[in-house]
């Protein structure tokens, strides 16, 4: 298995602060990488899909058919995109090391088997590279739904194939205690060093849901990067442990917004509020908001929606405001910003809150 980790966090920009409650682990601040962007880092990105089953009909808020993900293939086959492995992605976003323009990689959460009887002879085919992200108990239940530990094996001995981290048993992790938390990241790290002999470099949050807190503690942990399922283009100004991957299912699977996804761009965005994306009872609504760089031109254009209530838009100068018109339902709530970048491309910046049940 290539990528496993063997070591901290390379150039994350996480400063420590302090011992974890006497957990053995240091909590630790997350700032951005860079302070301004240049011109040159200003379309410095990639996006990432994520999948997690395919033609498994019965599922379609989590499945793609083998026709959709077959034209999708197609498509990134015969355009200008470059498919790359994400450790590779998240190395160049923290080094000198320039990214193609269109620098795309794929992901796919929860190893389900028809990653390996249906996704992957299909990228192998491609020679497309690909992470899966793997909470560890469903493998050691050996329920018929998911992957062997013998065929994560399998696949993880490919050249194309990163495996990934997501926790022992897929909890919504910002409603755990941070014993819990850490307990879950300790015990799959056992079963991974057990089974394939490392542990994974990369982290997925389960259902995309972090929080100040978890994020902390997975940077803690020794991981280089952490992942939600919130949309947008990875740039370089963004928090290395909260990065967006734009979700792919039967429904959200039409060319057109294919086209728009695979084409997208950074928006170079920075002092993003709420830095939590879990909300309180006393700060629901999030007053959101962010700094938007001037490499990236005039805002005029900017729009803004979510999946919630409706949101109003206000710019001063640089600084984009943004009002919810009401307070968040219980459970994820998405927000996206875009803005027109030229021949037909789109900057791209997204968030996702979570208001704990009950």
């Amino acid at each position: 298995m290539k990528h496993a980790r063997e070591s901290g966090p390379v150039r994350s920009k996480v400063a420590c602060l302090s011992a974890a409650l006497g957990l053995g682990l240091a909590l630790c601040a997350l700032s951005p990488v860079v302070a301004e962007v240049s011109e040159s880092e200003l379309d410095k990105g990639a996006i990432v899909l994520m999948y997690h089953r395919f033609g498994e009909s019965d599922y379609p808020s989590t499945n793609v058919t083998l026709e959709q993900f077959e034209a999708q293939l197609e498509k990134l086959e015969s355009g200008p995109y470059e498919v790359m492995a994400l450790p590779e992605i998240v190395s160049a976003l923290d080094s000198e090391m320039p990214l193609p323009s269109h620098a795309v990689a794929i992901s796919i959460d929860d190893a389900y088997r028809s990653v390996y009887t249906e996704a992957w002879p299909r990228l192998e085919e491609a020679g497309f590279p690909v992470t899966l992200f793997v909470a560890t108990d469903v493998l050691d239940r050996e329920t018929a739904p998911y992957m062997t530990w013998d065929e994560l094996r399998e696949m993880a001995e490919s050249d194309l194939v990163t495996i990934g981290h997501q926790t022992a048993s897929h909890p919504s992790m910002p409603q755990e205690s941070l014993e819990r938390n850490e307990e879950e990241i300790r015990r799959a790290n056992a079963r991974f060093k057990k089974e394939l002999g490392q542990v994974p470099e990369l982290f997925a949050y389960p259902y995309g849901e972090s929080s100040t807190a978890v994020q902390e503690l997975v940077a803690a942990s020794g991981f280089t990067a952490a992942f939600g399922q919130h949309s947008g283009a990875i740039g370089v100004t963004l928090n290395r442990f909260n990065l967006p991957r734009f979700a792919l299912n039967e429904r959200f699977s039409d060319p057109e917004r294919l086209d728009t996804i695979v084409n997208a761009l950074p928006l170079p965005v920075r002092d993003v509020t709420p830095e939590n994306p879990l909300v309180s009872e006393q700060d629901n609504p999030p007053v959101a908001g962010f700094t938007v760089d001037e490499a990236a031109g005039a805002l005029d254009q900017l729009s803004c929606y979510s999946s919630g209530p409706e949101v109003k838009l206000e710019r001063l100068e640089r600084r984009v405001e943004l009002r919810f018109s009401g307070p968040l339902a219980e459970g994820r709530t998405r927000l996206n910003c875009t803005l027109p970048a030229g021949n037909g491309r789109w900057r791209w910046f997204g968030q996702q809150f979570l208001v704990p049940e009950g």
